[in-house]
C-alpha cells in the first residue's frame, strides 16, 4: 500500500488534485482512479500508453544480474556519496527513470528518513522498483511527459542514463534542491563496441546534456568516474541484454559474438556525474 507520504508528492494526472486512498486504488476529489498494483507500484498511466523506449522483461532481468553482480556498485556508492551531501535525510528523492530501483535503494540507504519515489513507464521494472527498499514507492508514468508530482515537492532528483525532461526536473524542485545526472562517455565500454556491436555513446551526449538544461540549471560539477570491470561471457549478455543494443541483435547474432572474446575480458566503464541546482526563475 503506498504510504500518506507519497501523496503529499503525487497528483492527480488529469485534474491535477490531491489524491487520497481507497479500496485498492487512489482517487481524486473528482473521482478519477489508479489502481494499485499487487506488486505494491501506482498505475497513473492511463489509457493504457506506454513510453516506447519502456524496458522489457528480458531486459529488466538482464538489469537486475548485472547490477546485482556489483559491476556498477562504485557508480552506486558514488550517487549515495553525493545524495547524502545534498538532500536533507528526511527529504524527498524523485528517480525520473527508475528502472529496477538499483540507484534509488542506495541513495536511501544513504538518508536514514527520506522517501523515494520512483517514476518509470516499463510495468516489469516498477515491480522491482517498489521492492527495492522499504522507503521506496514507485509510479507508472512517462517521464517525457508532464508529471504527476507536486510542485517544489522533491529535495533531489535522481536521471541515471534516462531521459531528461527539464522543464519537470525544474519544476518539482524545491530552491535548495539539486538534480544529479548520470551519462556515460564516450569511452564507456569501448571494448565491446566493435566486436560485440554495443551502440557507441554519441560524443555530443554532454554538450546536449548542458544544452537541455541551461536555462533553468546551473551546473554545480562534474565527477569523472572511470574503471575497469572483469566480465564473463554470462555478464557480457546480462550487458548486452539490459541495453538498447538488445533491440538491434538476435540472440544467435549475441552468443556467437560474445563467444568470440577472450574471457574474462576487462571492459571500462566510464560515467560523468554531475550535479546541477536549479535557478530561482526560469529563464
Amino acid at each position: 500500500m503506498p504510504s500518506d507520504r507519497l501523496l503529499s508528492v503525487l497528483t492527480c494526472p488529469l485534474c491535477p488534485a490531491a489524491l487520497e486512498h481507497t479500496a485498492g486504488a487512489l482517487r481524486c476529489a473528482s473521482r478519477h482512479t489508479f489502481d494499485i498494483a499487487r506488486h505494491g507500484y501506482v498505475s497513473l498511466l492511463t489509457g493504457h500508453r506506454r513510453a516506447p523506449s519502456a524496458d522489457s522483461p528480458g531486459m529488466v532481468r538482464s538489469r537486475a544480474a548485472f547490477l546485482g553482480a556489483g559491476h556498477y556498485g562504485r557508480l552506486a556508492r558514488t550517487l549515495a556519496r553525493l545524495a547524502a551531501e545534498l538532500a536533507p535525510p528526511d527529504g524527498v528523492v524523485l528517480d525520473a527513470g527508475a528502472g529496477t530501483g538499483h540507484y534509488l535503494a542506495e541513495v536511501l540507504d544513504v538518508l536514514p528518513r527520506a522517501l523515494g519515489v520512483g517514476l518509470d513507464s516499463s510495468v516489469p521494472a516498477l515491480r522491482a522498483a517498489a521492492r527495492a527498499h522499504a522507503r521506496a514507492e514507485a509510479a507508472c508514468w512517462d517521464v517525457w511527459r508532464p508529471w504527476p508530482v507536486r510542485t517544489g515537492s522533491a529535495d533531489l532528483v535522481l536521471n541515471v542514463f534516462a531521459p531528461r525532461n527539464g522543464p519537470e526536473f525544474h519544476r518539482v524542485l524545491g530552491p535548495d534542491g539539486a538534480l544529479l545526472v548520470v551519462t556515460p562517455t564516450g569511452r564507456h565500454l569501448r571494448e565491446l563496441h566493435e566486436p560485440v556491436g554495443l551502440l557507441a555513446v554519441d560524443p555530443r551526449k554532454e554538450e546536449r546534456l548542458r544544452r537541455s538544461l541551461d536555462t533553468r540549471f546551473r551546473l554545480d560539477r562534474t565527477e569523472p568516474l572511470e574503471y575497469a570491470m572483469r566480465l564473463t561471457p554470462g555478464d557480457v549478455t546480462g550487458l548486452v541484454g539490459m541495453s538498447p543494443t538488445a533491440h538491434h541483435l538476435t540472440a544467435a547474432q549475441r552468443d556467437d559474438r560474445i563467444g568470440r572474446l577472450q574471457a574474462p575480458v576487462s571492459v571500462t566503464a566510464s560515467f560523468a556525474v554531475s550535479v546541477f541546482r536549479p535557478l530561482r526563475a526560469a529563464q
